[in-house]
């Protein structure tokens, strides 16, 4: 009997040791009024608001502005004292397989991000996506609240999605689901400069028979799909096809990753013979800039892969990603950034990288936030500091850009305050404790 209970004492405590690690308890839903006050209010569409005041209910923005103009009884309110901290947009991370690859190539188990074929625009990244990743909460505490999760592939791997990082479970971190279609465009020839910023594996390399055959494909499917969206009530079902239905009516975004200039012009000028509506360039580098001129003309937003990378070729301007977001936004041309490398973390610093190079600080601060929401379609619902839009907030007591002064102190997820713990933070914990008992 004793055993009996000895053993039952080891598995609770294993249990125990067990639940430690796992990611953070998701936040319930907000109870009662915030209101954020004294922080100096970084808005999002470059304004500034210093001693200012934010106020939120029901996961909605209600109010913001200077906390002196701000007249609302506090009675029933959560007040929180920011006096000398920053209030930022929480921030948004496109492009990415955050909780599709856990641990990254080489382990088949912890990557779950394609599926086998080329033509697969019905494989939707978000069944896929995992909340327990122990990525994700990393990401929260530097301010990353959302992020657009993508199938990899060929030509056409599937469909991506917007979630919010802190759910039980696919369905709670849907934000919004099925946004766009990837479409690698294929090439002819090798990739000849050195490896850039760029996820180009959906952009297979190929010879001149194969890449007509892709195209061939690619032709193939998209008329398919402009006459099965031309029927009300199709007779026959095609999940494929209906996949791409949104594409010809704008609720859907052909996301388009390319590795050099002219497969930019093909695939554009692709997507417009079929009649899609909306266009954006992912995983970007220095040969979107080689076609600037057809991209404004063509109004086609970018989003820019990794400004901490080389540069794609040996002639290039060693510091030429650093200023291509600067580069793009004097052109008028919708610039956001994305991370593909997996130190996702690094978002935020790699914008704050473009400050050095053209870019004001509220500039760069939109190209994760603002821009990024435009470029996705949710700028209704988040991407700035303005009532009406879902409570998406953080507060740092540093620069939010700034690797040595970020220290995100609160994350708001539509109002639900979220914990900001996490493995790197609880692995501190641990060694420390044990240091601090060897004095």
């Amino acid at each position: 009997m004793k055993n009996k209970i000895y053993i039952s004492a080891i598995l609770v405590l294993a249990c125990l040791v067990q639940a430690g690690a796992q990611s953070p308890v998701v936040a319930p839903a907000q109870k009662k009024p915030v209101m954020l006050v004294g922080g100096t209010i970084h808005i999002g569409t470059g304004d500034v608001i210093e001693n200012g005041t934010v106020v939120f209910s029901g996961g909605k923005i209600t109010s913001v502005g200077k906390s002196a103009d701000i007249k609302i009884d506090k009675t029933g309110f959560e007040v929180i004292d920011v006096t000398g901290k920053q209030i930022y947009p929480g921030l948004i991370f496109p492009n990415t397989s955050l909780g599709l690859v856990e641990i990254g190539s080489g382990v088949e188990v912890a990557t779950d991000n394609r599926e086998i074929g080329d033509l697969n625009p019905d494989v939707r990244a978000i069944v896929a996506y995992n909340t327990d990743s122990h990525v994700i909460p990393v990401l929260r505490s530097n301010g990353i609240l959302l992020a657009q999760i993508v199938p990899t592939g060929t030509l056409l791997p599937g469909t991506s999605s917007v979630v919010q990082l802190d759910a039980w479970n696919w369905k709670d971190a849907a934000y919004m689901i099925d946004n766009g279609i990837q479409l690698g465009w294929p090439r002819k020839s090798s990739f000849g400069g050195r490896r850039g910023g760029g996820d180009f594996s959906q952009a297979a390399t190929t010879g001149p028979t194969t890449y007509d055959k892709n195209v061939e494909a690619l032709e193939k499917i998209f008329t398919d799909a402009v006459a099965y969206a031309a029927v009300e009530k199709p007779k026959d079902f095609n999940l494929r096809l209906e996949s791409m239905k949104g594409l010809f009516d704008g609720t859907k975004i052909l996301f388009i990753i390319t590795a050099e200039p002219k497969g930019i012009i093909e695939a554009i000028s692709f997507g417009k013979r079929y009649g899609v509506k909306k266009m954006v360039l992912a995983g970007a580098d220095e040969s979107a800039w080689a076609v600037k001129d057809f991209l404004k003309e063509n109004n086609i937003p970018v989003l820019l892969a990794d400004p901490l990378s080389l540069p794609k070729y040996d002639y290039s301007d060693t510091r030429l990603p650093f200023k291509l977001a600067a580069m793009f936004e004097k052109e008028g041309i919708l610039v956001g950034l994305t991370y593909s490398k997996q130190a996702y973390g690094n978002l935020p610093f790699a914008a704050g990288q473009t400050v050095a190079y053209g870019l004001t600080k509220e500039e760069a601060l939109q190209t994760i936030t603002l821009n990024s929401a435009k470029i996705l379609g949710i700028d209704d619902k988040t991407g700035s500091i303005e009532v009406g839009k879902d409570a998406n907030i953080v507060v740092s007591t540093g620069d939010i850009l700034d690797m040595s002064t970020n220290n995100i102190e609160y994350a708001f997820i539509t109002g639900r305050n979220i914990n900001l713990d996490n493995k790197h933070k609880q692995l501190y914990r641990r060694f420390q404790a044990k240091y601090d008992n060897m004095k």
